[in-house]
């Protein structure tokens, strides 16, 4: 195998498909080659991949190939020679049991390890639909900070993608917050229907390295040829296929309210910047209070007699009885920054009791959406109860 390629792109497909590299130190011989990257320069252009029997990952880029074949390097050294490499095209050629990279005056050699044991990389499975890779992007981000990371609740690490024709709906829960985002997308098929659970970790990392041009999603429920439950998403000459999680998700739908009676409305951007200074002075697990009244919003953190305090009022729209909610500050500033609007609007479900509203979750959403319209991000957030 011999080839040439423009430096930079080759430290991108690099650096990117390492990403999927398994994390754990590997010992037995067959996850051993599972720690490599796969440079395939059997076909048109150059093909980097790695693979870990859930997540396999895939770029290709154009290159010079004076002679076919195939080589698996050991693939975090790769990753960590290219990204030092001297602004010059790369030669990379096999010599032996090595694998040589030239670029400029550097030169380096590693011992490759045998390719014929890698494992047959996963096929994207048909096409189900496309969608802009910068919606696509700030959907995801926007649904994933929610999802759980404790892998003993692998359900809750997923997001739950649900195909409804023209209609994209993504969900996440780590049983203290809930994001829902709806966008369209331009489906196969007009009557497209179907629910995924994706890890949300590698739906994140894919969704991002995406988000220029157009998205081929690809989802196969188990019932295909291969019988495995696959997602795949494809664009800019990068591709990956993963596992879906297994599990039912929760029923979150009947957890998000058909109106809210209570609604208080307070500039985004001032409002991160409070909780961020108030929260300061809380421990770890400790709420950040919030206040609304009339006119106004108080936040409050620590307690009387601790080793601090803080508050900070900032003006607000509302109309109904003062109410007290306290929040997990970091899920609040989660929320804020995930939320797409200059304007956050707090929706509560009861509008008669501000006891009963401060200890049901709360709705996050942006500016208001049009009469009759439900809004196409919702984050849910649970309260802590204060004392007293």
């Amino acid at each position: 195998m011999r080839f040439r390629v423009e430096r930079d792109e080759f430290t991108e497909a690099v650096a990117w498909t390492a990403r999927s590299l398994p994390s754990r130190t590997a010992t037995a011989a067959q996850q051993q080659v599972l720690t490599g990257l796969l440079l395939d320069a059997s076909g048109p252009g150059l093909v980097v991949a790695a693979f870990d029997y859930e997540v396999a990952a895939q770029a290709k880029l154009e290159a010079t190939i004076s002679e076919e074949g195939r080589a698996l390097a050991p693939g975090k050294m790769l990753a960590e020679i290219t990204k030092q490499l001297p602004a010059a095209p790369v030669e990379v050629w096999t010599e032996g049991n090595g694998l040589v990279i030239a670029c400029g005056n550097a030169r380096f050699t590693l011992r490759t390890m045998p390719v014929e044991e890698y494992p047959a990389l996963p096929p994207l499975p048909p096409i189900t639909g496309y969608i802009e890779g910068g919606a696509f992007g700030a959907a995801v981000s926007q649904v994933a900070v929610a999802a759980g990371r404790d892998d003993t609740l692998p359900v809750l690490t997923g997001v739950r993608l649900e195909i409804e024709g023209d209609v994209l709906t993504l969900a996440a829960t780590d049983r203290y917050r809930l994001a829902v985002r709806t966008l369209k997308w331009r489906p196969e098929s007009p009557d497209a229907a179907g629910v995924a659970l994706i890890p949300a970790r590698t739906l994140l990392d894919t969704a991002r390295s995406l988000s220029g041009g157009s998205v081929e999603v690809a989802i196969a429920l188990g019932t295909g040829p291969s019988g495995e439950a696959l997602a795949g998403f494809a664009g800019n000459g990068r591709q990956t296929t993963t596992r879906l999680v297994d599990g039912q998700f929760p029923p979150y739908r009947k957890l998000l309210p058909d109106s809210c009676p209570l609604i208080a409305a307070v500039e985004k951007a001032p409002l991160l910047e409070a909780v961020k200074r108030v929260a300061l002075v809380a421990p770890k697990t400790a709420p950040v209070k919030l206040a609304f009244t009339e006119d106004h919003l108080e936040l409050e953190a620590g307690s009387n007699g601790g080793e601090a305090q803080a508050s900070e009022t900032l003006p607000s729209t509302y109309s109904g009885p003062d109410l007290a909610v306290a929040f997990n500050p970091a899920y609040l500033q989660d929320a804020l920054n995930a939320i797409d609007s200059d304007q956050v609007e707090f929706g509560f479900a009861s509008a008669d009791d501000a006891e009963v509203a401060a200890k049901k979750p709360a709705i996050l959403t942006g500016k208001g959406a049009g009469e009759g319209e439900a809004p196409d991000y919702r984050y849910l957030l649970m309260p802590i109860q204060l004392n007293g």
